[in-house]
C-alpha cells in the first residue's frame, strides 16, 4: 500500500473514531433536553445553553491563541451558529413540550439523508447511487422502529422536528467544510462566540422569575446540553466529518436514535425491548454498507490541533481510477 493510500486510510479511521465519540455524546441531547424543559422555558434553555457554551468557547480560543477567521469565513460561521447554536436547540426544545423523547427519535433518524444532501450541495462530495439506497433503507428502519414502538403523534411537534433536522443537516455539512480549514473545535467555538451576544441577551430576557421548584434533574439536563451537546460533542463530530467525509461518517447518525432510546430508558424510564436490538442490527448493516459504497473523494484536509499546527493532511490525487474521486477541493 502506498504512503498516500496509508494516509487516506488512517484519515478515514480517525474520522470514524471521532465521529463515534461525537455521535454518542449527541445521543444524550434529546433525553437531556426533555428533562431540562420539565423545569425551564424552552427559549431560556436554548439561550442559556448557548451562552454557557459560548463563554467556554471564547475562553478556549483565547487560551490557545487562535487566529480570527478570515472575512470570507464569517458568513458561513454565522450560518453554522444559526443552525446548530440557535435553530436546532430551539426547535427541538419547543417540540419536546409536545412529543415524547422516543417520538423525536424518528426525525433524528432522517439526519443522515439531510447531512448527505447538503454535503453534496456544499461539500462537493459524490456518493455512489448504492449509498443513497442504503441511506434510505437505514432511515426507513429508524422511522419504522419508532412508529412500531407506538410513539404518539403531534402535528406541531412533528413540524418543528422536521425543521430541526433540516437546519441541523445543513449546519453539519457547512461546519465540516469550515473544519477542513479552521479545525473541528475551532469551528464550533467561533460559531458559539458569534452567537454569544444574542444568547446572553435572550437568556436575560427569558430568565425565570424564580428559581424555586426547579429540580436538580433539570439543572443536570441544562449542564449536559451546554457542555456536551453544544461544545464537546461538536469538537469530535466536526473532526470526524472533516477526516472521514461528510456522507460516509454522517451515516453514524443512524445509530444515534437507538443510543438515545437507551438513554431515554435509563433517564426517563421508558421501556426498551427486544425489537430495539433487532432494528439496531439492521441499522448497523445499513451503516456498514453505506460506508462501503460512499465512494466520495478525499478532499485536501487540514485538521489543526490546539497549537494551530497541522496534524493530518489527506490529499486527493489523480492517481485514482475512480472518476468520483478524481477531483480536488478548492480551498
Amino acid at each position: 500500500m502506498s504512503k498516500l493510500a496509508n494516509k487516506r486510510f488512517d484519515g478515514r479511521i480517525n474520522g470514524w473514531v471521532n465521529g463515534w465519540i461525537g455521535m454518542l455524546m449527541f445521543s444524550g441531547t434529546l433525553p437531556a433536553t426533555k428533562v431540562a424543559v420539565m423545569g425551564f422555558d424552552p427559549l431560556f434553555l436554548t439561550a442559556c445553553r448557548g451562552a454557557i457554551a459560548g463563554i467556554l468557547a471564547g475562553g478556549l480560543l483565547l487560551l490557545f491563541r487562535q487566529k480570527r477567521p478570515m472575512r470570507q469565513e464569517l458568513i458561513p460561521l454565522a450560518m453554522v451558529a444559526l443552525c446548530v447554536v440557535l435553530g436546532f436547540p430551539m426547535l427541538t426544545a419547543i417540540a419536546l413540550k409536545h412529543v415524547t423523547s422516543a417520538h423525536s427519535m424518528i426525525y433524528i433518524g432522517l439526519l443522515p439523508l439531510f447531512t448527505a444532501i447538503f454535503g453534496v450541495l456544499r461539500g462537493g462530495e459524490r456518493p455512489r447511487p448504492v449509498f443513497w439506497l442504503f441511506s434510505a433503507m437505514g432511515s426507513s428502519l429508524v422511522a419504522g422502529f419508532a412508529l412500531l414502538g407506538g410513539a404518539s403523534s403531534s402535528s406541531p411537534g412533528d413540524g418543528l422536528l422536521l425543521a430541526a433536522v433540516i437546519v441541523c443537516g445543513y449546519g453539519y455539512a457547512e461546519g465540516a467544510r469550515l473544519a477542513r480549514r479552521l479545525g473541528g473545535w475551532q469551528v464550533i467555538c467561533w460559531a458559539l462566540v458569534i452567537a454569544l451576544p444574542l444568547m446572553l441577551a435572550a437568556a436575560m430576557v427569558r430568565m425565570p422569575e424564580t428559581w424555586e421548584g426547579i429540580r436538580g434533574s433539570s439543572w443536570l439536563g441544562l449542564a449536559y446540553v451546554s457542555l456536551f451537546s453544544m461544545l464537546i460533542g461538536f469538537v469530535f463530530w466536526y473532526r470526524g466529518l472533516a477526516l472521514g467525509g461528510i456522507a460516509s461518517v454522517g451515516q453514524l447518525q443512524l445509530l444515534q436514535p437507538f443510543f438515545g432510546l437507551l438513554l431515554s430508558a435509563l433517564v426517563l424510564r421508558e421501556p426498551v425491548d427486544l425489537p430495539l436490538f433487532l432494528f439496531l442490527l439492521g441499522v448497523v448493516f445499513c451503516v456498514a454498507f453505506a460506508k462501503r459504497f460512499a465512494g466520495e473523494r478525499m478532499p485536501i484536509i487540514t485538521v489543526k490541533n490546539a497549537n494551530n499546527e497541522q496534524e493530518t493532511k489527506n490529499s486527493a490525487s489523480n492517481e485514482t481510477h475512480d472518476p468520483a474521486m478524481n477531483t480536488h477541493t478548492q480551498q
